[in-house]
């Protein structure tokens, strides 16, 4: 009996932890995530005080809610959206607020047949360059900094052509595409790795990728314009070896 006593106190208290967490900021992180602000951003702009761990769960789910984040590979059939819920607010007869956690309904995915397509960027670039007798130092100082500048040229263009084919395959998907991240891996396997391809992005984005609870398995995210802008920059700088998903043009592409 003590046990089971035990055990209704500790549901209650979860309970009112989760009541309390969701009238005072469950709604605002869900709004700021809306808003396109990070993890170290909302928990700056909430008014009462709320661990940085659940902030990142609640960003996490609503990005899987929302089909933004995918647990599962695009059209693998299984929708990818484990972990969904959401929150129906309900009233008393005294009209005061409450907050239920309902489960919400799994939608199946559809299965696709995806065509296989490989994007290379700058590979007759670099040919060319070799060709040249860019690849050899043979003139010293000035040799290098000649081959410096052609390799700075190599990456500008890199990241036009991709920056410029990825926003015309989002168009053209109606905003339907996705990018494999395998982030949360890699953060737990090869961290000194991860330390090496975060500083050449922006603030703000080292602090979305960063910020979110990535699970230790292939995530993969809706290429929204933020994303867009990290995946080119990560291309450039020769840190990315993922798959784009365009899901009505059914394409599969891999960058590397």
């Amino acid at each position: 009996m003590a046990g089971k006593t035990m055990a209704q106190q500790e549901y209650f208290k979860s309970a009112l932890s989760d009541f309390t967490y969701e009238a005072a900021s469950g709604g605002a992180v869900r709004h700021l995530t809306d808003l396109g602000y990070t993890v170290k951003q909302i928990c700056e702009r909430l008014s009462f005080p709320t661990p940085y761990a659940r902030v990142q769960k609640t960003v996490w789910e609503h990005l899987l809610a929302k089909g933004i984040l995918l647990t599962e590979e695009p059209g693998s059939g299984s929708g990818g959206q484990q972990g969904k819920a959401e929150y129906a607010m309900e009233y008393d007869k005294y009209g005061r607020t409450s907050f239920r956690r309902i489960a919400a309904r799994e939608e199946s995915g559809e299965t696709i047949c995806w065509k296989e397509q490989r994007f290379v960027i700058g590979s007759s670039a670099s040919d060319s360059r070799q060709k040249q007798g860019f690849g050899r130092n043979r003139q010293g100082i000035a040799g290098r900094r000649g081959q410096d500048s052609c390799t700075g040229s190599l990456a500008a263009e890199r990241s036009r052509k991709l920056a410029v084919y990825l926003s015309e395959k989002c168009k053209e998907n109606d905003g339907e595409a996705y990018i494999s991240c395998g982030f949360g891996k890699l953060l737990r396997r090869d961290p000194e790795r991860v330390d090496s391809i975060l500083p050449g992005l922006y603030e703000r984005q080292r602090e979305y990728l960063t910020g979110l609870p990535w699970e230790d398995k292939m995530c993969y995210h809706r290429l929204d314009q933020r994303m867009q802008e990290i995946t080119v920059k990560l291309y450039a700088a020769g840190s990315l070896q993922e798959c784009c998903y365009f899901m009505k043009t059914k394409e599969r592409v891999h960058l590397g």
